[in-house]
């Protein structure tokens, strides 16, 4: 019995918290890849019209089913955002007839720049700073790209441990942003670690850079599952935080929700309204209708506790 109090009072406290951090919520993003979304027989069932959902281009998967899941989302209604990771692409002209096949086959005009997964390239082209450098986005009139950021480092980057190169990155990307038409965002890997990923936005601002950050969180997934990507996903600080909670028996027992890691994110932009923080990003982890069921029914009891 007492178990069972604990359970109900922990709920009783998540409900609390979640209308603090539902405005935050609202116009977020999520993500899909090909094979998950071929799965899914509509996507309007539960995807709110109009956001952005981002493509996932994973090693191996063909840029046909890239192009087909972008039209297929295009015509549903949604701003689709393709990932265009620069170690998967041999040259530029690869990089052109991608480009061409996702304005001309899908109607897009996003894209998510980045490096991708892979330890080397598998031509020319390694980093999205190169992807900008060609000039190929602006020529065939991308309105957004958005970038990664790293609030925890990233040693296939630096590989010595510092944010050396991921942070002169960040202000080349910045400084790219001033002189494009396009508009700009950073999107970061999920975190469990609220205090370094604000450290982070700090340190960057201070920095000068003024992109809005576009902050990845992961959607309610078992615990067990989540360390696995997160350790794959090289999650630095943000670890030790799940491997905490994985010691607290009540926790282990059921799914993880960021609850607590977006109160403490909505709680530090009502006292810090200037922070660079601007929208969620979520990853589907435990599935893309699970994680957009459990933000949109967070969305509302914002805006029902805001009455």
């Amino acid at each position: 019995m007492a178990i069972l109090n604990l359970f109900k009072n922990r709920r009783a406290d998540e409900k609390t918290e979640r209308a603090s951090f539902g405005a935050l919520l609202d116009g977020y993003s999520i993500e899909v890849m090909p094979r998950t979304a071929a799965k899914i027989e509509n996507f309007r069932e539960f995807l709110p019209a109009g956001m952005r959902v981002y493509i996932a281009h994973i090693d191996g998967t063909p840029i046909e089913d890239m192009v087909a899941t972008a039209k297929r989302l295009t015509d549903d209604g949604y701003a689709v955002m393709p990932h265009v990771p620069a170690r998967l692409i041999r040259d530029k002209a690869m990089l052109e007839d991608w480009i061409s096949r996702y304005v001309n086959e899908a109607g897009v005009s996003q894209a998510l720049l980045l490096a991708g997964g892979l330890s080397s390239p598998r031509g020319e082209l390694e980093s999205s700073l190169q992807l900008l450098e060609t000039g190929l986005f602006g020529r065939y009139g991308f309105k957004r790209l958005n970038v990664a950021g790293h609030p925890e480092g990233n040693k296939d980057i630096d590989k010595d441990g510092t944010t050396r190169l991921v942070d002169r990155a960040l202000k080349f990307k910045q400084a790219y942003s001033e002189n494009s038409d396009a508009e700009m965002a950073i999107v970061t890997q999920f975190a469990f670690d609220a205090r370094s990923i604000i450290r982070w936005t700090e340190r960057i601002a201070e920095a000068g850079v003024t992109l809005p950050i576009h902050l990845g969180v992961a959607g309610p997934t078992k615990l067990q599952t989540l360390i696995k990507l997160a350790i794959s996903c090289g999650v630095g600080p943000s670890l030790s935080v799940l491997q905490r909670r994985a010691m607290d028996l009540s926790k282990l027992l059921v799914p993880y929700e960021p609850d607590e890691f977006l109160t403490e994110i909505a709680n530090y932009k009502a006292t810090h309204p200037q922070s660079l923080i601007d929208e969620i990003h979520v990853f589907p982890l435990g599935g893309i209708r699970a994680s957009a069921d459990w933000v949109n029914e967070r969305v509302l009891k914002g805006k029902v506790a805001s009455r």
